[in-house]
């Protein structure tokens, strides 16, 4: 049995409905990380001592957390678009989520006031789902 080819496969509502929730939730990184760097955190309510400690992140760790992401919000939008490179975007989004989890929880002492382990986990959990996600999606031929 052989697999439609992506210009021929119509693609499942599930598709639709996973590529919008999941370009919803990862607008918010978007969000977050577009306000942290346009130096906009005491305009989300941070303390000075909240906005010192994201403001003494090295650049490689922002430049990381940029990849994570922008990676996620374009494996969503790729998703939607039904491109193969749904799937690069995922890993580079966990490539980012990976070195910024590491250094958040075993290179630095995140300030209790600003470690929200549910949002941690739910970000890992929509990441993983994604990655696996698009890969099925691949598979299936749904993606060109």
């Amino acid at each position: 049995m052989t697999t439609p080819s992506a210009d021929t496969a119509k693609a499942p509502l599930h598709l639709w409905v996973v590529g919008l929730l999941t370009l919803v939730f990862n607008t918010m990184g978007i969000i977050s990380y577009t306000t942290t760097a346009l130096g906009m955190l005491a305009d989300m309510g941070m303390t000075p001592a909240q906005i010192a400690f994201m403001e003494s992140y090295p650049t490689v760790i922002i430049a990381f957390w940029a990849l994570g992401v922008w990676g996620a919000f374009a494996g969503s939008v790729l998703i939607l678009l039904r491109s193969r490179w749904a799937m690069t975007a995922m890993v580079v989004a966990l490539i980012g989520l990976a070195v910024m989890t590491l250094y958040n929880h075993l290179l630095i002492a995140l300030p209790a006031d600003m470690q929200s382990p549910a949002l941690d986990l739910a970000i890992w959990a929509v990441t993983l789902f994604l990655l696996f996600y698009t890969r099925r999606l691949a598979q299936a031929g749904f993606l060109r």
